[in-house]
């Protein structure tokens, strides 16, 4: 089983996916916004590795205007050696990656030029896994599309332009249920119709369920017979319901409890999850951790490393408390822990107990800062008690620190990305 996230990483530096105004969408500036966004990727994939993250969602913003006429670049071609790399670390690492076209993407649409635009970004998407040296394993993600007053004679439609696609993007496509028009047993219907694999949404399927019932388990065991070998193992998609926001919104980070207990009546521990979530990889971990097959203290230890001073300047009290509940190396306290982190997070940012981590965080470069350095620390530190300075400003000089300083534990801190 792996446990995955979509497009964004929070704690790794310069992992941001870059994007052009197409005023401004020269050769050369193309060619700089795909070098840098190729770089992010393969830090990104780097990151999991590390982590141990062998599912992953790649941006469809990848390529700036990759499936449109503005990009005329051949990009497959001029940034192969990085294609080449980067894939080359994704199958060494045993890493399964998808992409999820936006809602532009709608291959049943009755009028054809947003047919032909869609099949084309379809075809940019298999473009991109090919030019990673992927496998059909290696999906896209489709929702079926809208219904244009006629449901069947969408659903028809659908079927007749999935014949219109390349072999190798149809060998690549997989359909998911969606939160208004499309359930469970209509898109598994048209997934048994064309032979390609059906993709379970749990949230959607909370929202639009099927007049014929059935809960979670009865239908990711329904769609798992559309999983053929060629497509790997079978993949559904994970979320839930932020409170208080409209139906379908997805939650700041997953609630190990209600995760753990969707995962339990799972009938194949083997599936592959694709988390959807606010904070990417932190729940990814988070759900990795806690269905570990080798559960070891070290792995808590090293998620306590990432989050002790954002919990610190939160909450002293909780951070005192996992300090005390680490301490028993003969135990895996998971869900506590990630039961207090969560706590911390939902208070409000203290401003004396944010001075009082940024002063631990300082502790580490007092001894090296040159008097420059410290005179505008000292600053940074007056404006804020003053309100005149923010705390992001005192944070941006502290990350400075941590790099000039080579500050290896710092720099994989999530003090500098949770707010």
């Amino acid at each position: 089983m792996a446990i995955g996230y979509a497009c964004l990483n929070i704690g790794t530096p310069n992992t941001n996916i870059r994007s052009v105004m197409q005023r401004n969408a020269t050769a050369e500036k193309l060619t700089e916004v795909i070098t840098h966004n190729l770089e992010a990727l393969e830090k990104m994939v780097d990151y999991n590795i590390a982590n141990g993250i062998s599912l992953y969602r790649i941006s469809s913003d990848l390529i700036p205007f990759g499936s449109s006429p503005v990009n005329m670049l051949p990009w497959w071609d001029i940034h192969a050696e990085d294609f080449q790399r980067i894939g080359t670390k994704i199958r060494r690492g045993s890493m399964r990656v998808s992409f999820h076209p936006g809602q532009y993407t709608v291959l049943n649409s009755p009028t054809e030029d947003v047919v032909a635009r869609a099949i084309e970004d379809l075809i940019y998407h298999d473009k991109i896994l090919t030019a990673l040296g992927t496998d059909a394993t290696n999906k896209i993600v489709l929702h079926v599309g809208g219904i244009y007053g006629d449901k069947e004679a969408a659903l028809d439609r659908f079927a007749e332009n999935f014949q219109r696609l390349p072999e190798s993007v149809q060998n690549r496509l997989i359909i998911e249920n969606d939160d208004r028009l499309y359930n469970s047993e209509e898109v598994l219907e048209l997934t048994n119709r064309l032979q390609i694999p059906s993709v379970f949404d749990n949230l959607h399927h909370a929202i639009n369920p099927p007049p014929s019932g059935g809960d979670d388990r009865y239908w990711i065991a329904a769609a798992a017979k559309t999983w053929k070998a060629r497509d790997g193992k079978q993949k559904i998609h994970y979320s839930q319901q932020a409170p208080g926001k409209r139906p379908g919104a997805h939650t700041d980070t997953i609630q190990l409890d209600t995760f753990q207990q969707f995962y339990n009546q799972l009938d194949d521990p083997t599936i592959d999850i694709m988390l959807e979530v606010k904070d990417k990889n932190l729940s990814a971990i988070k759900c990795q951790n806690a269905t570990t097959a080798n559960p070891r203290p070290v792995l808590l230890e090293k998620e306590w490393g990432r989050y002790k001073y954002a919990i610190l300047e939160r909450s002293p009290a909780i951070y005192q408390a996992i300090r005390t509940l680490l301490k028993d190396k003969e135990t895996y306290p998971v869900h506590e822990l990630y039961r207090l982190i969560d706590t911390a997070f939902a208070e409000e940012l203290c401003p004396g107990y944010a001075e009082n981590a940024a002063a631990h965080v300082w502790g580490y470069f007092k001894k090296h800062a040159t008097n420059a350095e410290r005179r505008q620390y000292e600053k940074n530190l007056a404006n804020y008690r003053n309100n005149t300075g923010t705390l992001a400003t005192m944070k941006r000089q502290l990350f400075k620190l941590a790099e000039k300083y080579d500050s290896d534990y710092l720099l994989q801190s999530l003090y500098f990305y949770l707010e």
